[in-house]
């Protein structure tokens, strides 16, 4: 019974720190190690597993609700989740995600529990050909995501590449791009994959809904279309691709450091590449939420192979677990499957009983958290770009990251207002560092022999079929006729964005051929190969004289008004996160966020004084309460960093 005690204990934590976009399982282990010094092992276990298996089940509120990916491996969750949400059908998207999670963890338990066995031979055969192919057959997927304009698709892939080239390269750890960290020593270190995350897909989708004035779903009731038992039909019809996305989320979640960011869209990519429905996908097509869902929840089984038995972490959060069995007494690898097969069996199912407990109790609270959907987003905005700023400064803890994210949150707010697929970019940035090590890698290790590996050979068929299922498919042109809006193509704002991506192209590779052989051959080799994509979609652009899938401007979309609405462009409210950030640099993080809330709502919601100024306590409460809990900073203004604390170094000496 404390078995189930602690098991339950973790879930709880899991879910609630699931919700929370920008967080995972990290944050939340982070928090409980401290207090497991001197707990019995398998309490421990329990709750270490319990509270990392259902944070892949909990992140889906944000990304079906609000448009957020709750964590790096819900993205693709928001691609089609999202779209139901807003049509009214978010009961049957969680519902469908719930009941695909739960199978996929439960999955993961059974594919573990033979796994520790017999999985050994396999991981030792895939070295770094097998790993690098693997990979190559993950980009090629990327053909599937390339939403109307196959070019563009192709060459934001690239530029998610071109954006890993910020920082030390791996081989060398020599400084890319170096004049770009003003000498704060913020580049010091890796662009972090969070930041991207919420830039690419958390600021666009807010930005675009406040400038619609639109709410999350017209309606709160979950069930106004569908409901919870459309959803487990949906599973039940789809039942046979729940089984392969799961299979995949063990698969790759097996390989360590491959991630869960990149399982969730391997498993979306396939589900698309499997069906004959393709132009559903992205429209709010419930197989593109029970794909990802079954995938990522899967992983956590998978990933669990290579953590306990070689101490190689599968994922960044099971490198905090490996720190939670140090605290405890285990020592993971081989010699554990033998001497403490009991603890190892108690992990197993804790990971297949968690994920039922985490998915009834999502249902449970499902109607609570659904009300959010109703209320007016320009209450519900200023609230998630705090979590979101928040999220994102948890990566380096470095002011550098909030400006990166408004750097790069502009960023996908363009290719959302001009059709540039923003998941393609991110699989490239997810990948970049993989292909760069293992290029280098395979060509020193291996050379032309890699073409001999049985795994290989079997990849690269694979990856030939993947090429082929791409080339099949033929997205639809956009509906823009001589009568549509976008009559008026308006030309110059595009072709001063893509101008703009040229230009910092060009940078990256006059950078990269001063540096050493080693150093510069990635960001060489990626200015190439963007040129591929990017000079033929150029002369598109310049030379198109009617509304094309190439020359497409979401912007010039009518905005219906009502009760004296006024719609804003895009930079309006990208100037409102401006000024948050300029009175952050000023007054500190808290104070920051607290005036900003304030002032939209009052602005926006045309909320009282009164009422605006609760709004803003409440979040610089919370943000204290975090900073407590979870012994967590914030950037630090102007004037706590040197008059506060001159004031005190003042006070002390006299």
């Amino acid at each position: 019974m404390s078995h189930v005690a602690a098991l339950a204990g973790g879930v709880f934590l899991g879910l609630s720190v699931g919700i929370l976009p920008g967080l995972g399982g990290t944050a939340g282990l982070s928090l409980i190690l401290p207090f497991l010094f001197g707990v019995e092992p398998s309490l421990a276990l329990a709750m270490m597993i319990g509270l990392q298996s259902v944070t892949a089940t909990s992140d889906t509120f944000p990304s079906v609700l609000m448009g957020i990916p709750g964590t790096a491996s819900s993205q693709a969750t928001v691609m089609d989740g999202f779209p139901m949400s807003k049509r009214g059908e978010a009961a049957r998207a969680l519902s469908a995600a719930f009941i695909s999670s739960m199978f996929g963890g439960i999955f993961g338990a059974v594919v573990l529990s033979v796994a520790v066995f017999f999985a050994i031979p396999l991981i030792l055969a895939m070295g770094f050909s097998e790993q690098l192919m693997l990979i190559v057959l993950a980009l090629t997927m990327i053909g599937m995501l390339t939403g109307t304009s196959v070019m563009k698709g192709l060459a934001a892939c690239v530029l998610g590449l071109a954006l890993a080239v910020l920082g030390p390269a791996p081989m060398t750890a020599e400084l890319r791009l170096g004049f770009l960290d003003f000498g704060s020593g913020y580049l010091l270190d890796t662009v972090k994959l969070v930041v991207v995350g919420l830039a690419m897909f958390a600021l666009p989708e807010i930005v675009d809904l406040l400038r619609r004035n639109l709410t999350i779903s017209k309606s709160g009731v979950l069930g106004s279309k569908g409901g919870w038992l459309r959803g487990v039909k949906d599973w039940l019809q789809n039942w046979w691709l729940s089984l392969r996305c799961a299979a995949i989320g063990c698969l790759v979640g097996a390989l360590p450091g491959l991630g869960g960011s990149v399982i969730d869209w391997i498993a979306y990519g396939h589900a698309i590449q499997s069906t004959d429905r393709k132009d559903d996908y992205g429209t709010g097509d419930v197989r593109g939420v029970i794909a990802p869902e079954s995938a990522n929840n899967a992983k956590e089984g998978g990933a669990l192979v290579p953590t306990l038995l070689f101490g190689i972490p599968g994922s960044g959060s099971m490198a905090i677990l490996l720190g939670g069995f140090v605290l405890i007494g285990i020592e993971p690898g081989v010699e554990m499957v033998t001497e403490q097969l009991d603890l190892v069996y108690v992990m197993i199912w804790s990971v297949g009983l968690a994920n039922v407990i985490g998915a009834g109790t999502c249902v449970f609270f499902a109607n609570q958290i659904a009300k959010l959907t109703t209320i007016r987003y320009s209450l519900v905005a200023p609230f998630m770009f705090g979590l979101i700023f928040f999220a994102a400064f948890q990566a380096t803890r470095h002011w550098g990251d909030l400006l990166l994210l408004m750097v790069l949150g502009t960023l996908g707010v363009y290719m959302k207002r001009f059709g540039w697929p923003r998941p393609a970019l991110l699989i490239g940035f997810v990948l970049a560092d993989k292909v760069e090590k293992g290029v280098y890698l395979t060509y020193t290790v291996h050379g032309i022999n890699m073409f001999t590996k049985p795994i290989v050979l079997v990849l690269i068929a694979l990856t030939i079929a993947s090429i082929i299922a791409a080339a099949r498919f033929k997205p639809a042109t956009p509906n823009m006729t001589e009568t549509s809006p976008h009559t008026h193509l308006q030309k110059s704002p595009q072709l001063i964005f893509y101008w703009i991506l040229m230009i910092c192209l060009t940078v990256m590779f006059v950078d990269g051929l001063q540096k050493p052989e080693l150093t510069k051959l990635f960001p060489v080799f990626t200015f190439w190969l963007a040129m591929i994509f990017m000079v033929p979609l150029g002369f598109k652009l310049h030379r198109a004289k009617q509304p094309t899938k190439d020359l497409y401007d979401n912007e010039r979309e009518p905005v219906p008004e009502a009760d004296g609405f006024v719609s804003r462009s895009a930079e309006h409210y990208l100037m409102w996160l401006l000024g948050m950030l300029a009175v952050s640099a000023v007054f500190g993080f808290e104070i920051g966020v607290g005036l900003f809330i304030y002032s939209f709502v009052r602005v926006k919601a045309e909320l009282s004084h009164a009422k605006s100024i609760i709004c803003g306590l409440i979040f610089v409460a919370f943000l204290g309460l975090l900073a407590n809990y979870l012994t967590l900073e914030y950037p630090k203004g102007f004037i706590q960093n040197y008059l506060f604390d001159y004031g005190l170094d003042s006070l002390w000496r006299g």
